[in-house]
């Protein structure tokens, strides 16, 4: 997606050479009229699926998502890291490795919210290793519910995850893949 390519060249950040900082527009202060390109492009790629629940992961593909779900009309789901007083009753869980802050997560899903009659499109802002991604998968997995795809806004394809999970059959579609970074830039697939 070009739009977003270019925000990223424009407004981007790289750090340490793996590590790529879009917090001004995409995960920290948040361009809704470039979520709501982001949303349309994504519903252009799954409109086919039937989608009729979106998941994704605290916190930062929570905004992603809510954008895409207006196109879908359809609902967010968002799996916790931590089980509250507020989730009541079974969950789903799974175990989720978190590439920028290198910590492990049991995320949580309330049994609730997802059911065999489900078709879930999963949304996220970033696909590096695919820990948060696998994770997710295996949520959906476990609930009964057929999962369409993902949607990624950026994909660093230098990075495992993209192709291991393509290579287990799962559909991916990023918005930006990465072929490589520097302190002189990004290089895009």
């Amino acid at each position: 997606m070009q739009l977003l390519e270019s925000r990223i060249i424009r407004d981007g950040k790289v750090k340490d050479g793996s590590i790529l900082k879009v917090d001004s527009f995409l995960n920290h202060q948040m361009d809704i009229e470039l979520f709501g390109e982001m949303a349309k492009e994504f519903y252009s790629l799954f409109a086919s699926e039937n989608v009729n629940k979106i998941l994704t992961i605290e916190a930062s593909g929570i905004g992603i998502a809510c954008i895409t779900a207006q196109a879908f009309h359809c609902p967010v789901i968002f799996a916790k890291k931590t089980k509250t007083k507020n989730i009541a009753g079974d969950v789903f869980t799974a175990k989720v490795e978190s590439f920028t802050h290198g910590v492990t997560y049991d995320v949580v899903v309330s049994k609730e919210f997802l059911s065999p009659d489900d078709r879930v499109l999963i949304i996220d802002d970033f696909l590096a290793n695919g820990a948060a991604l696998s994770g997710l998968a295996s949520i959906v997995k476990d609930s009964g519910a057929t999962l369409v795809g993902a949607g990624i806004a950026i994909e660093k394809a230098f990075q495992p995850g993209g192709q291991m999970l393509r290579e287990k059959g799962m559909r991916i579609e990023s918005l930006a893949r990465i072929k490589g970074m520097s302190e002189n830039g990004v290089e895009f697939c």
